[in-house]
């Protein structure tokens, strides 16, 4: 079918304008983390400047007893509650930017299918815009479940949008890829199978990811000015688990998948092409991040190595695999 020039430019658009809302959002994730530390700093001064009972300072009151004697009240401050109302709603305001982005982000997807009348995961920028698309969506959803639990969790939003904006800068520059009908070999069922399950399973990878880096730093307390401002270790270590162990299934599914469209295109299973290897490497890794976080002597720091070293896997295996090394899985930076 006849490719619409119309609709993939809309695609384009509505890309650039989630790029826009995406960067606006993570300012406010910033201003939020950065205004949280002020008000911290705020509320210690304050403490230390609470007047004792023996005096009278400027930030106290004398009120008559019941008695008649003078009773030193010391006076309410309302900074705190304002400044605490302002970073709150920084908070606020990013997640809906984010929300806002999101939509214009899936907005951008399914024009880019509907302008080539095929599954929109055909190419490298293609498939990269997914792959953020799926962390964001997986952010906020972990967001939603946890942040009435974990009032702090919000502010690791400005770490999460740091590897998607540069993935989503590598989309819409090195990798992007004109509207255009896939090649033969990719002209499959498999296509939506295969590869959305592995969209799906990298975009989920990369907020565990982040979570174990940050969960590294919390534990090892360097840079001191950023582990104190984190969520507690045992928080970061759970949101990395939890996503990890949902991303795994789909991970394993989506390997399964290539194997089945690998027997039908080319007449065998598993050939230990490139692309292939790595993408078991990568399973092999995480499952053992799984197995060591369920492992008392490993569930700490060596489990959050693991799980940074599958994200290391997987996104070599999107890049460096897909775009420099030649294999059966080499469609000019197809996936």
């Amino acid at each position: 079918m006849p490719i619409d020039p119309m609709l993939s430019e809309y695609s384009d658009l509505l890309f650039m304008g989630a790029l826009t809302v995406y960067l606006l959002a993570m300012a406010f994730y910033a201003l939020e983390y950065v205004s949280g530390q002020a008000r911290e700093r705020e509320t210690v001064a304050e403490n230390e400047n609470v007047p004792g009972t023996a005096a009278v300072g400027p930030r106290s009151t004398r009120r008559t007893g019941v008695l008649g004697d003078s009773v030193e009240l010391p006076l309410r401050r309302p900074s705190s509650r304002t400044s605490r109302s302002r970073v709150d709603r920084f908070g606020r305001m990013a997640v809906s930017l984010t929300i806002v982005a999101v939509l214009l982000h899936a907005g951008s997807i399914v024009l880019r299918g509907l302008a080539t009348a095929r599954w929109p995961l055909g190419n490298m920028y293609e498939f990269t815009s997914a792959i953020a698309l799926a962390a964001m969506v997986a952010w906020l959803i972990v967001l939603h479940r946890t942040a009435e639990r974990t009032p702090g969790l919000r502010q690791l939003g400005v770490f999460v949008l740091a590897p998607v904006l540069i993935l989503m800068f590598l989309a819409g520059t090195v990798l992007y890829a004109q509207a255009a009908p896939v090649v033969p070999a990719l002209q499959s069922y498999w296509l939506t199978v295969h590869v959305t399950t592995v969209t799906l399973a990298t975009g989920l990878f990369i907020v565990p990811g982040v979570a174990s880096i940050l969960y590294l730093i919390k534990r090892l307390g360097k840079p001191a000015s950023l582990a104190k401002r984190l969520p507690s270790s045992e928080t970061l270590d759970r949101v990395a688990y939890r996503t990890t162990a949902v991303g795994f299934p789909l991970y394993t599914f989506a390997v399964m998948a290539g194997a089945i469209w690998a027997e039908a295109a080319w007449g065998r299973f598993w050939g230990w092409d490139p692309k292939e290897t790595v993408a078991f490497v990568a399973w092999v890794v995480y499952a053992a991040y799984l197995h060591a976080r369920a492992t008392v002597s490993w569930r700490h720091m060596r489990a959050a190595w693991i799980n940074i070293v599958g994200l290391a896997a997987v996104l070599f295996n999107l890049f460096f695999i897909n775009m420099v090394v030649a294999g059966l899985h080499s469609y000019a930076g197809l996936t």
